[in-house]
């Protein structure tokens, strides 16, 4: 049987690269190869982490395929024990998830001594610029796209950011596939009440909260007066990597009783209810590549509010399955009202959305990279 081993995170880390690299692991599977993941040992050391926790709090799942926990992100011995080891398992192809700078160094060395070796190497590459910059950020991306046969990216816009890097490495341009390793849609009144919320109209933020992802905009478009008198709350459902006090300041100054906030990371088996409960899905980055939440509404079928930065805009038919806006709280207000004015929107909006799933599927992306 061909072997395919995949570099990066995976359970029990936690956050959507693991989600990504489990769902790519069980497609291949299906798809009749043997499959391995790669995993780090040590991912952030905690000075750099701002979460509470790295791993899952959830039990454990069974997999069909194997997860060896092997790379110290800050230990160079543990990037050529890595290496050594996957080459010695003879792998037909290895996948390389890259997302940060921070990770070039161990997953540069562990793909270029793989390549030298005649083992065929392909970077998937979640961001090219990293949306927090820091000085030498470039120098480091470099030094991976480099180390890779070629690469796929999961959107127009990164593929264009690895060019503007460097125009001499191989790119591709695929998506992000629609997640389908998560539980179906619950029943809405067993949410609300696992939730503890009161039947009503919601849109949701969903998500860790770092300052690219616009919850200040989202907030702000709450006080509209409108919004305001059509009683349609905002749930902030997520764990804060960028202060809380902030944004519990902007409420308490917009004097908003519309917000309810689950600080939290949200388990894969909480994940449904929210989806439930909401109408729609706002995503009000300031900066993006692409966002794993957007298929994850895609999967629950929820229509989305997105600004126009990014890859976002790539996925959405404006006015059809969703809307984009520009990331200013008045245009957003605008087209949550124009949504909740006709009461059939969602249901023709989610129509639309299952309409094109087919083309956001894995077994599309895994014929992709294959």
């Amino acid at each position: 049987m061909t072997k395919i081993i995949i570099v990066g995170p995976a359970s029990p880390l936690r956050g959507g690269i693991s989600d990504f690299n489990e769902a790519l692991a069980k497609s291949l599977v299906e798809k009749g190869f043997f499959v391995e993941i790669i995993s780090f040992s040590l991912q952030y050391p905690k000075f750099l982490f701002p979460g509470k926790s790295q791993n899952r709090v959830e039990a454990d799942i069974d997999f069909n395929f194997k997860i060896t926990p092997l790379i110290n992100s800050i230990n160079p011995f543990s990037w050529w024990k890595s290496a050594n080891y996957i080459k010695s398992k003879k792998p037909s192809k290895v996948f390389i998830r890259f997302w940060m700078p921070f990770f070039a160094p161990c997953l540069g060395i562990i793909g270029g001594y793989l390549k030298r070796n005649n083992i065929p190497v392909f970077g998937i590459v979640d961001n090219a610029v990293a949306h927090e910059k820091r000085f030498g950020d470039t120098r480091l991306v470099n030094f991976f796209l480099n180390k890779c046969d070629s690469h796929f990216t999961l959107s127009e816009k990164v593929k264009k950011d690895i060019e503007t890097i460097n125009s001499s490495v191989i790119v591709k341009s695929l998506f992000h596939p629609i997640y389908n390793t998560y539980s179906k849609i619950t029943s809405r009144d067993s949410a609300l009440k696992r939730l503890n919320l009161k039947d009503g109209k919601y849109i949701l933020f969903f998500g860790l909260i770092r300052k690219y992802k616009g919850l200040d905009l989202a907030i702000r478009t709450m006080s509209n007066e409108l919004i305001i008198q059509k009683n349609i709350k905002l749930i902030i459902a997520g764990e804060f990597y960028d202060s809380e006090d902030k944004y519990q300041k902007l409420i308490i100054d917009l004097n908003l009783k519309n917000v309810i906030i689950f600080n939290q990371f949200i388990e894969n088996k909480q994940v449904p209810d929210f989806f439930s409960v909401s109408n729609l899905v706002i995503l009000p980055y300031t900066s993006a590549t692409q966002s794993g939440v957007t298929q994850l509404a895609m999967y629950y079928q929820k229509p989305m509010l997105v600004t126009n930065v990014g890859g976002l805009p790539e996925i959405i038919d404006h006015k059809k399955d969703g809307y984009i806006s520009s990331a200013n709280p008045e245009e957003i207000s605008e087209y949550i009202l124009d949504y909740f004015s006709v009461d059939s929107n969602e249901l023709e909006m989610s129509k639309a959305i299952s309409n094109k799933q087919d083309s956001y599927s894995w077994d599309s992306f895994v014929d992709e990279i294959i």
